[in-house]
């Protein structure tokens, strides 16, 4: 991977971390990263995506927190300014979800969002 970013784009909560770290070592990639992504289609317009990476793509943007590598492309970055990535597990719901302050709609299963400027195109909800 390359240099790591000295600008954090977005915020990883410590549970979401120890949570992304757990992940990452079970299956064996110590120095694989947290992809965080953006996508078109989700119910408002945009969906979250995540995945583990195995290495970075040479323009990806490269941040570390608390210990876990966390990887996001160019494209996607512009809607993850200032995003908390949390994992949340209770009675309701288990898994990674994310705060953005960029979202001016969100849909009620809350992985998808739309922004001030009205892009993306709304599909069907989860």
């Amino acid at each position: 991977m390359e240099a790591t970013q000295t600008e954090v784009l977005v915020n990883i909560t410590d549970k979401a971390a120890a949570k992304a770290k757990a992940l990452l070592e079970a299956r064996e990639l110590t120095d694989g990263a947290l992809r965080v992504f953006v996508a078109g289609g989700g119910c408002s317009g945009y969906q979250y995506g995540m995945a583990l990476a195995r290495s970075a793509e040479s323009d990806d943007l490269i941040f570390d927190q608390s210990g876990v590598k966390i990887v996001i492309d160019p494209e996607s970055a512009q809607y993850l300014q200032g995003a908390e990535i949390d994992y949340v597990d209770d009675i309701m719901k288990s898994g990674f979800s994310i705060f953005n302050p960029n979202a001016t709609k969100s849909c009620a299963c809350g992985s998808s969002f739309q922004t001030a400027d009205g892009s993306g195109e709304a599909r069907r909800c989860c």
